[in-house]
């Protein structure tokens, strides 16, 4: 059997509460710095939305929150400005 590739959903912009989670090692202020480049890339940025989480074992943190993405290009330039740090391994 051969399975038909699934498009991905699409997204209507402007779209309020566009959740986004950034990986990172648990070294320095990595909340700060998340929220230091999300600020250069959405105007309206509310820093309410962000929550932290610890790995189990300490070694990573995560960095949650949301936005109202206003387009593809920005998505784009936010996850290549988080991406080009040695500090995030992964956003999600």
């Amino acid at each position: 059997m051969s399975e038909t590739p699934q498009d991905a959903p699409k997204i209507e912009f402007p779209c309020d509460n566009y959740p986004i989670k950034v990986v990172g090692s648990n070294k320095g202020d990595l909340r700060g710095f998340v929220i230091e480049i999300v600020q250069l890339h959405v105007a309206d940025f509310d820093m309410e939305t962000v929550t932290i989480q610890d790995s189990r074992n300490g070694r990573f943190r995560s960095v949650r929150f949301n936005i109202t993405a206003t387009g593809v290009d920005q998505l784009k330039a936010l996850h290549e400005a988080l991406i080009a740090s040695d500090r995030v391994h992964m956003v999600i």
